[in-house]
């Protein structure tokens, strides 16, 4: 919701203060300067990146259109879900939540977490660090290890569809010169007609030099940022599941567990001690089935 309401600022902006300057709005659309510039930057991006990276780069695109989905209740229901499962285990042993971790999507402790349920993601991350305890294949302190490897994979996957939408927004400008040069070509070749004419090519090629600045620095940068900072708040959200576990199978009570991932959280999100604490005793004083 923010990227279109800062989109809309921008166009807004840019668009008001040209009127406001006596311009015309219909002169700053060049078909043929957009088809060129755009063109262009989908090209280098083909150039750029593998099928796979560029899916991976708007999939991240459209995720930032529909805003972070990490908030404080998010992380309320992660850190009562983990509660629940650290209970479950420290009750009646580890086996016990075997038939949650081998079929999640039948749980009846994440089914009462959709916002959990629905990040697959997550959901996989979890599963993949209880079961090599529950299976007895590592020894608990090897498990950090084993999900740090995962996270900073992850991470790197991350950084590479946003890395080609950074270069490809810092190509945007000479693209833009590109289109200008093409439209100074055109001018120069109708030199010796009417200066209406001969205006009207001028302008067209400083629009595309317009567009290629403002398209790079008004909207493709500050989208690969917000890409950015989404992917580190999933990250953000993957190394609470960690960090929870790892204290859990290390031997650490299950509120003190859940203790140690709130502590790591950014203050946005994080609850306090006392709300952590009512959220606990509320899962307690729950009735049962």
């Amino acid at each position: 919701m923010f990227v279109i309401i800062g989109s809309i600022i921008v166009i807004g902006a840019v668009i008001g203060g040209f009127l406001m300057a006596g311009g015309s709005p219909g002169s700053l659309w060049q078909t043929s300067e957009v088809v060129v510039i755009c063109g262009a930057a989908f090209g280098a991006m083909v150039i750029m990146a593998p099928k796979d990276v560029l899916i991976s780069m708007f999939k991240m695109a459209l995720g930032c259109l529909k805003g972070s989905p990490y908030g404080k209740a998010a992380y309320e229901d992660l850190l009562k879900l983990l509660y629940e499962l650290f209970m479950l285990g420290r009750r009646n042993g580890m086996i016990a939540l075997e038939e949650h971790v081998m079929k999640p999507e039948s749980s009846s402790i994440l089914s009462k977490y959709p916002s959990f349920v629905k990040n697959h993601h997550a959901v996989e991350f979890l599963v993949g660090g209880l079961k090599p305890i529950i299976d007895g294949k590592i020894k608990p302190d090897q498990l950090k290890s084993l999900l740090d490897a995962e996270i900073d994979k992850a991470g790197h996957e991350d950084h590479i569809p946003i890395a080609v939408l950074t270069k490809t927004a810092d190509a945007m400008p000479g693209f833009g010169i590109v289109a200008a040069v093409l439209g100074i070509i055109i001018t120069m070749a109708s030199i010796g007609g009417p200066p209406e004419a001969i205006g009207h090519h001028v302008a067209a090629a400083l629009v595309g030099t317009f567009l290629g600045i403002l398209v790079s620095y008004g909207f493709l940068n500050p989208l690969a940022t917000n890409m950015e900072i989404m992917a580190e708040e999933h990250h953000a959200y993957t190394k609470c599941i960690a960090l929870s576990v790892v204290s859990f199978a290390n031997g650490m009570a299950p509120i003190m567990a859940v203790e140690v991932a709130r502590r790591g959280l950014g203050h946005a999100v994080k609850p306090s001690a006392d709300e952590l604490e009512a959220m606990m005793k509320n899962l307690n004083t729950a009735p049962k089935g």
